[in-house]
């Protein structure tokens, strides 16, 4: 018997929730990642599927999703918190480290990917600002199965990764400001593309502003009161109520929910809190975006997609093609050689989650009518699930090349072979602290070179396999025989205080630009090397006081998410004492 009633959501919240823990789990046995996962279940158990099937067989109605529409706030929902977390993660220091690759090849890929796709469209026949929806909705790629495709490979470090998460972040930049440019298109579908986005570039900019004055004002203090009298309850209650507030800010300002969510992700990225909000909020996270790609997946008309098999795989194919090419001249150019703009490619053809999330808002806002938001969901969604597929064949594409370019590669003998060397990271130090620096980066395949003046330990660790070399980081002689021109990264880890600085400031020198982690015995020498040039700076004995405090705590009964907020504010004090000295 049919499901009937007020039974009704509560049967659909079952179904969900058995294809969030069971259904989507088990597809990722096969190596799907979530986002697809949450598609294809929405597919199958939605209208156009197995829930088509129900006047036939009623016994369906209890594994299908009857009312489809019921979940539409909850996906919303899910929706402010994808673009809240993506807030948290943009940091500035971060785009800034990678600046020449986020806003050169990104910059360069999304810009004409958007007028390639988009000049297609209205070629084709759609309207102008149609056109222009579709282009910069395919124009963007997946980061979350990117990133996760290359998390797994523990290739998050190399230059390919590197070169990936620049793209990826630029994407990542251009959402909100798409959905305001949705927003406005929405409410004067009558109005000119320029027009439109005139007024959005205006009332986005003192939306932004406003919002920030009033982040730095209000909400920095306000966490700081609730971590000082609060548990994880009040945190996460002021998390939320952070992203609804900023979220309604907008919203009356005529722009999107969503903005408002990433400018409050933005602004308390910058805090001492980023770390806990994301931990708080990452399983309601994907939940609530589990119903939101559940709910694309059911709106995915398959008879519609069917009639129009042709026009779907042929836009697939030549929005790879398109895609392909342009992702490759972008990394070209501003980002790597050969081999990592191929690789690249070929993991950011693809299309990506936000092409659902600005689609559906211009489906909402009549821009793009619900027949052609079929069929570009159904390029994006397929162009998603080859992603794993083109991974793997850039990546021995890549390897390939690699290959060719040094048949008989191992490790150098002298340091005149290093200045080929690019993307590598350089550590200054190869002690107990510099090995365990070395051993997680070697996991993710990050090229190490290391240098050190102690002639012993060059010969033991030389033994164990690393590229070790005698030399002084202080002399800039030897950091460019060790490649420093081309390092993405250096570690400073010399037990000498003064020899230490002496090496962050021969590095900085050289690099004006290359991020410089220092290891420091204490706050006093934390702030030397601070002067010196280091980016950051870790103080060995703030670390392992903190380390003892949080024990003594435990010993007391404090629960471990007291001892957590504890710790974490005196470690923010401490290293804030360094930033301002």
């Amino acid at each position: 018997m049919a499901v009937e009633g007020h039974e009704v959501w509560l049967k659909d919240a079952a179904v969900f929730l058995v294809a969030a823990g069971v259904i989507v789990p088990a597809l990722k046995l096969l190596r799907v990642s979530a986002v697809l996962g949450f598609l294809l279940a929405g597919l199958a158990l939605g209208p156009f599927l197995l829930g088509g099937l129900v006047d036939r067989y009623p016994i369906l109605s209890w594994v299908t999703i009857s009312d489809p529409e019921a979940a539409a706030p909850f996906a919303e929902l899910g929706v402010l918190f994808l673009l809240f977390l993506l807030g948290l993660e943009l940091s500035f220091q971060r785009l800034w480290a990678l600046r020449r690759a986020v806003f050169g090849a990104g910059g360069f890929q999304a810009a004409l990917s958007a007028a390639a796709v988009g000049g297609a469209c209205f070629f084709i026949g759609l309207t102008g600002p149609a056109a222009l929806v579709i282009g910069l909705a395919l124009a963007l790629s997946s980061t979350a199965i990117v990133m996760q495709i290359l998390s797994e490979e523990h290739r998050v470090a190399t230059p390919t990764g590197r070169t990936a998460l620049a793209v990826l972040l630029m994407q990542d930049i251009l959402v909100a400001p798409i959905l305001i440019l949705v927003g406005f298109l929405a409410r004067d579908a009558d109005g000119g593309v320029g027009a439109a986005l005139l007024e959005a570039l205006i009332q986005g900019t003192i939306a932004i502003v406003v919002i920030v004055v009033l982040g730095r004002v209000v909400l920095q203090p306000a966490f700081r009161l609730v971590a000082r009298v609060g548990g994880r309850d009040l945190m996460m209650a002021i998390i939320l109520a952070t992203v609804v507030a900023a979220s309604l800010l907008t919203a009356e300002a005529g722009l999107s929910l969503a903005l408002g969510a990433f400018l409050a992700g933005l602004l308390l990225g910058e805090t001492e809190f980023k770390h806990q909000a994301e931990v708080d909020l990452e399983p309601f996270k994907g939940l609530l975006l589990g119903v939101f790609f559940t709910t694309v997946g059911i709106s995915l008309d398959l008879g519609a997609v069917w009639q129009n098999a042709a026009v779907v795989l042929g836009g697939l194919v030549a929005m790879l093609i398109v895609k392909f090419i342009i992702v490759y001249l972008a990394a070209r150019v501003f980002a790597g050689g050969n081999a990592v703009a191929l690789e690249a490619a070929f993991l950011l053809a693809p299309a990506g989650e936000f092409a659902f999330v600005i689609l559906a808002a211009a489906t909402a806002g009549a821009v793009v009518d619900a027949q052609t938001a079929t069929i570009v969901t159904a390029i994006a969604g397929l162009s998603m699930l080859l992603t794993p597929v083109m991974a793997g064949v850039g990546r021995r594409v890549g390897d390939a090349l690699e290959r060719r370019k040094t048949p008989d590669a191992g490790q150098p003998d002298t340091l005149e072979e290093l200045v080929d060397l690019d993307g590598h990271v350089v550590i200054a130090g190869m002690g107990r602290v510099g090995r365990a620096i070395a051993r997680v980066l070697e996991t993710e395949g990050v090229e190490i070179v290391a240098l050190d003046r102690n002639a012993e330990r060059v010969k033991h660790v030389r033994k164990e396999g690393w590229a070790i070399y005698f030399g002084d980081a202080s002399h800039p002689d030897i950091l460019i025989r060790a490649g420093a021109e081309k390092a993405a990264l250096f570690a400073v880890t010399a037990d000498d205080p003064d020899k230490a600085c002496a090496m962050v400031h021969a590095i900085r020198q050289l690099r004006e630009d290359v991020p410089i982690l220092a290891r420091a015995r204490d706050v006093e020498h934390g702030v030397q090397l601070r002067a010196a040039g280091a980016s950051h700076v870790t103080p060995e004995a703030i670390e392992a006081a903190l380390q003892m405090a949080g024990n003594a705590l435990k010993s007391f009964g404090l629960p471990p998410e007291a001892v957590r907020d504890r710790l974490a504010q005196e470690r923010d004090d401490e290293y804030a004492r360094i930033e301002r000295e």
